[in-house]
């Protein structure tokens, strides 16, 4: 018998390229630029009319941060491909598990920025001043808002235990720092309680749980920097 490659069983990815490309997939994910960049100069914290003026005097800064976040939740399908074929070797079944926590994850987000599409609907469209007035509209934009971050937050659950069992995986696997596994657990921890404050506990301040994301940070530079140094597992056969 003679060892061979782990990585012949996935079409000839090798796990150096598939932690490659899970981390410039993370790098270039645009999430953040829109959701601490952009959003925050339109959006105006318990101020529907200014948040209306916001958005209807920039539409096109608007329409970028949709993108920037539909581009974000097209990005995490590949990452999840990527992780799949980088943590297989650990546990198949598992790691399979994990990347479809992710999918449903992306999918249930991507849902979510309709919302933001109503919003750039009703304001670009100067039909719909008339037919609901300023009032009506200012309560329709603000309504979608607030939904395109609730809905956002139920799906931050799902993506919470898809970094549990990351980590889980990342700690088991040998080739990868264990301590990024610990990382990306408190990570995953963070983000359930997050999406779950809203409703379990609305008037909780629950900024803290983005702390732990530094976690995510943590394994996204290791992922670029010495991905391409990834080991290959071996196998008897």
């Amino acid at each position: 018998m003679k060892p061979v490659s782990a990585a012949k069983s996935y079409d000839g990815v090798t796990l150096r390229q598939a932690a490659v490309v899970a981390g410039f997939a993370y790098l270039l994910n645009p999430v953040s630029y829109a959701e601490f960049s952009i959003y925050p100069k339109l959006v105006a914290a318990n101020n529907a009319a200014e948040t209306m003026q916001n958005i209807s005097a920039h539409p096109g800064l608007f329409a970028v941060a949709i993108l920037c976040y539909i581009i974000s939740f097209i990005g995490d399908v590949i990452i999840a491909w990527a992780l799949y074929v980088l943590l297989a070797p650990v546990n198949r079944a598992l790691s399979l598990l994990t990347a479809w926590c992710q999918l449903v994850y992306a999918a249930g987000a991507l849902c979510s920025v309709f919302s933001l599409l109503n919003v750039y609907h009703l304001l670009v469209t100067p039909y719909y001043l008339t037919l609901f007035g300023s009032g009506q509209l200012q309560a329709q934009v603000w309504f979608q808002l607030h939904s395109f971050h609730y809905e956002w937050s139920v799906s931050l659950i799902i993506f919470g235990l898809h970094l549990v069992l990351l980590g889980y995986l990342v700690y088991r696997s040998g080739y990868i720092p264990w301590i990024l596994g610990i990382a990306l657990f408190i990570a995953g921890l963070g983000w359930m309680i997050a999406g779950l404050g809203p409703y379990v506990l609305p008037n909780a301040n629950l900024d803290f749980t983005f702390i732990t994301a530094f976690g995510e940070v943590l394994f996204t530079l290791w992922l670029w920097i010495r991905g391409w140094k990834v080991r290959e597992p071996t196998v008897i056969s």
